[in-house]
């Protein structure tokens, strides 16, 4: 009987060792290995498995740290967000986990896991990166002053995926400090800058998601003044008004004076009047209007601009005239008191004139 009973144990061992070895192992045969996808998409990531059917499959997402973050068991779904849904395809053991209106949270790795055992299982990767369009960052430049000479940096720092490249430009597409009018990087230098040189420029980033971004910086360089003056000389009868005109480039708005023989003219002061203001080029437009001129009114006048940095200045001679010049005069303005003899003479002799080519043309008419 004892040998019976050791046969039928020996039987039954053998037939049990003989249905584990026959049992498949359970695998993973397919995964989605990547997925992109832009703000708002809808993704799929699908994980096949074969033999699994009495382990559980697990969708698992898992953060920078490490952690684990269970979706979904089998076809039921765990994390309570309704962007997420589970589907199970019995006929290709198929799970399939869905994630609509995405965001940028969802970037990261997704994992599908096999339960084989309390310290076993099959794994899986899966990865979703959503395209983000670029941000510039607040560390980048935003203005910039600085003074004629210094080197200046201009910095700009996007986010974004994929990663943001970052372009310069100037308005209206000047030409830039370092030559041509787009400049690939994140740092402009601008060396020995100039005023040539201020103005605004434009920090562009891209990656090819959405339009972009774009951020302004104005560059303002401090300079000493700089005086123009379209003429040097003018020339104006007696009794009549000029006009004299100066432009100055500066930064900061510098001090302007109008000086004669070293004295200072004010507004307002004896028939001078003096007009100020700015011009769409940039310049600050000054006239100097010398009414009912004078004797002493002739001479040199001096257009002279000060701000911290230093001072410039240039002459204009304003000259005695026999002729009333037009403009700013262009009819009789001027006080018939101080006219000149000069000015008296050729009046005359163009009144005279007039008349003798009257007569003559009548005598022509007659005699035809």
């Amino acid at each position: 009987m004892k040998i019976l009973g050791y046969l039928l144990c020996s039987i039954i061992i053998g037939l049990k060792y003989d249905a584990v070895l026959g049992q498949q192992n359970p695998s993973i045969s397919y995964i989605t290995k990547q997925q992109y996808a832009n703000i708002g998409d809808t993704i799929d990531l699908h994980c096949s498995v074969h033999y699994a059917s009495q382990y559980p499959v697990l969708w698992v997402k898992i953060d920078d740290k490490g952690q684990n973050s269970i979706i979904s068991s089998g076809s039921s779904q765990i994390i309570p967000d309704q962007r997420y849904s589970i589907r199970h395809d019995e006929a290709s053991s198929t799970y399939t986990l869905q994630i609509t209106k995405v965001q940028k949270v969802d970037t990261g790795l997704y994992q599908c896991q096999v339960i084989i055992g309390s310290s076993s299982k099959l794994t899986e990767d899966s990865w979703v990166s959503v395209r983000i369009p670029p941000i510039i960052l607040d560390n980048s430049t935003q203005t910039v002053q600085t003074t004629s000479g210094a080197k200046v940096f201009l910095q700009c720092y996007a986010t974004g995926y994929p990663e943001p490249k970052v372009s310069w430009r100037r308005e209206n597409n000047d030409i830039l400090p370092t030559g041509g009018v787009v400049y690939r990087g994140n740092i402009l230098a601008i060396h020995n800058i100039s005023k040539h040189d201020r103005g605004t420029y434009y920090c562009i980033a891209d990656n090819g998601v959405g339009k972009g971004a774009r951020r302004h910086v104005g560059v303002e360089v401090e300079f000493a003044p700089v005086v123009y003056i379209p003429k040097a000389r003018y020339r104006q009868a007696l009794g009549y008004d000029m006009d004299l005109y100066c432009q100055v480039e500066a930064y900061p708005e510098p001090s302007i004076l109008w000086l004669k023989d070293q004295h200072q003219i004010f507004d307002n002061q004896r028939e001078h009047f003096i007009t100020t203001f700015s011009s769409e080029s940039g310049f600050l437009e000054t006239k100097l209007r010398v009414a009912e001129i004078e004797e002493d009114d002739y001479g040199v006048y001096t257009c002279k601009a000060i701000n911290k940095l230093g001072h410039d200045q240039k002459f204009i001679t304003l000259e005695e005239s026999y002729q009333i010049e037009c403009p700013p005069v262009c009819g009789l303005t001027g006080s018939s008191s101080t006219f000149h003899s000069h000015s008296i003479l050729m009046i005359c002799w163009s009144l005279l004139l007039s008349v003798l080519l009257s007569k003559t043309s009548d005598i022509l008419s007659h005699i035809l």
